[in-house]
């Protein structure tokens, strides 16, 4: 989904070199983008999944006729969850590497003459 961003972005990104932007400023941009949808990812994201797992998991069991002990349940501890929600905002900065190395070495002509 980045690549594509940036591909419907190449000429504003065009834009910004002609002005002057560095390499490295554009990489920093497109970084910078995907920063908060990534905190966003594991802020949102650790809290959802935990609810799910101990909504479905008891109605799994009991679909089944079983019944899940509490300490089946109680299987993310607080480190866990610190580790879960800090691996959001990592995935999506490791991802928007390559495609920010893309965007900084596409030539300004190239980028401005792209619609």
């Amino acid at each position: 989904m980045l690549i594509l961003d940036l591909r419907d972005r190449v000429h504003d990104l065009g834009v910004h070199k002609a002005l002057g932007m560095t390499p490295r400023q554009t990489i920093v941009m497109v970084v910078a983008s995907v920063a908060g949808i990534g905190v966003a990812g594991g802020l949102l994201g650790v809290p959802v999944g935990v609810v799910m797992q101990r909504l479905v998991v008891p109605a799994m069991a009991a679909s089944g006729g079983l019944h899940v002990p509490e300490t089946l349940l109680d299987v993310y501890g607080p480190v866990l969850l610190i580790v879960l929600a800090l691996g959001g905002p990592a995935t999506a900065l490791l991802g928007a590497l390559l495609p920010a190395g893309w965007a900084a070495r596409t030539r300004t002509a190239v980028a401005l003459r792209t619609e």
